[in-house]
Formats: C-alpha cells, structure tokens, sequence
C-alpha cells in the first residue's frame, strides 16, 4: 500500500510538473504565450465588405466598452469595429492600387509577422515593406515597430489598401504594400 501511495504521489508531481512547465520550442527557447482576453486573440477572418456606410465623424471614439482601446479594434466574437465607412471612404482612395505589387506572405491568422523595425510612414517584416494611412497615424502610436506580432488581411472595401492587426494591442490600421527588398 505504501508502495501505491508512494507512485501515486510520483505521478502527481511528474503531472504537475509538466502542466505548469513552460512550454518549449525547437532550439530550446520558449514559446510565447497567449495574453487573455482580447490580447493575443487573432481573427479568423478579416472584415466583411461594408453593406450599410457609416458617415466618417472628424473626431470619432472607437471605445466602444469601458477598457476597450479608443482605436480601431477587433471583439473576440469577430466583430472589426470602426470597419464601417465603405467603399466610398476617400480618406483610403488610392489613385493607384497595388502600385508596387501585392503582397504575397500569406493573410490572416495563421500567418503571424513579428515587425523588424521602422514606424508608421515605412515598416518591415519577412523582407516586406509597408506603410500606414495617415488618417490611422495615431491608431498605431503605441505599436512596437520593433518587435510587435502583427497578421495582415485583406481590406474588401478600400483598394490598394491592407488592415495590419496588431496582436498585442488587438488594434488595426489600413497600410499599403510598399514592395519586398
């Protein structure tokens, strides 16, 4: 009987042990970890297209809960809010889309980007190159353009134009595809 007890508390404590050990990555480093709520949180999709605009407001408040951010952001039922200007938005009219290309690495979730540096007028990750709308200029204020995880979708209702969100914040902007190096 002590014998049992003896294995069982063994089994316990070689259990715990690997429930609670962080997890490890090929070479020995640690994965990351998923934020709770809606940091970390990745959508399954980008927006759908626009079927109702929404009049653009000159100083709107995308905080639409308490603690929700006062940007452009994504509710982990799916939900983009702020998606809602449509097609005729001419604050994302582009005279030439794709101008330099369309990018090409792979759009939403399961294509996750850790950025590699720059700001908001030229940022980089995986040998891509982008840059922000500036109507979203102070949407991605607090971003870390140097290490930030960020997953691109398309945009369906401006042309030329991409939404970068950014995982940690659960915040996006409209950027465009500026080439590859």
């Amino acid at each position: 009987m002590k014998r049992l007890v003896g294995l069982l508390a063994v089994f316990s404590l070689v259990l715990v042990v690997f429930v609670f050990a962080p997890t490890q990555a090929a070479g020995g480093q640690r994965k990351e970890e998923r934020a709770p709520a809606h940091k970390g949180y990745i959508p399954r999709r980008g927006p759908a297209p626009v079927r109702n605009p929404q009049p653009v407001a000159p100083s709107r408040n995308f905080s639409d809960k308490e603690g929700h951010p006062n940007a452009p952001h994504v509710h982990p039922n799916g939900e983009w809010v702020g998606h809602d200007s449509g097609r005729d938005d001419a604050r994302y009219h582009v005279d030439h889309p794709w101008e330099h290309g369309r990018f090409t690495g792979g759009f939403g979730r399961g294509h996750v980007w850790r950025l590699a540096g720059g700001g908001r007028d030229r940022f980089w990750f995986g040998g891509f190159y982008f840059s922000v709308a500036a109507p979203d200029y102070d949407f991605c204020n607090d971003w870390l353009w140097d290490s930030d995880q960020i997953v691109i979708y398309e945009d369906q209702d401006h042309i030329g134009w991409y939404l970068a969100y950014n995982v940690r914040l659960g915040t996006y902007v409209h950027v465009t595809f500026l080439g590859t190096n």
